[in-house]
């Protein structure tokens, strides 16, 4: 019987796993993605602790009414409705400001220094954690605030 060759009895070449040129495109395409995602994300996180700080003033400004409701005069701190250290989603304190006990000098102001609010203040000092009275100033953009007496409560370069 003549010998002929078989298909068997050249060699294949396995099709199991990937070469490294395919695994380096994919490494690049993943790096590309996330490259694109990441601040997408980090805007998106930002939007949440803002959407947060809008709740949290919002029902803090409906407890420092209620204890108005019940004295007849505003609480001198947020430990006098039970709000004692409570920190905003950076991680800073939330800054309360009695207008009627203290007077408006150091209560929040907009651009042409009138105050914001004629009862009392409170806000988050924001992302970078620092603020100056006046909301338009540079420290001052990012802080969520109370204005108009509760009738704005968001961030105080929108306001």
């Amino acid at each position: 019987m003549p010998l002929v060759p078989s298909h068997n009895s050249f060699p294949q070449r396995s099709a199991r796993g990937f070469t490294l040129i395919e695994l380096m495109l994919i490494v690049l395409i993943m790096g590309v993605l996330a490259t694109v995602a990441l601040p997408f994300y980090k805007g998106y996180q930002e939007r949440v602790r803002v959407h947060q700080a809008v709740l949290d003033i919002t029902a803090m400004s409906a407890a420092v009414n209620n204890y108005w409701i019940d004295n007849r005069g505003y609480p001198s701190s947020l430990s006098d409705v039970g709000l004692a250290g409570k920190l905003d989603p950076w991680g800073n304190p939330y800054v309360y400001y009695n207008i009627d006990a203290n007077g408006k000098g150091g209560a929040r102001k907009d651009h042409a220094l009138n105050p914001l609010n004629t009862d009392f203040d409170i806000y988050s000092s924001g992302a970078d954690g620092q603020s100056k009275p006046q909301i338009t100033q540079k420290l001052s953009l990012d802080d969520v605030i109370r204005a108009s007496n509760g009738g704005y409560i968001g961030l105080a370069s929108a306001f």
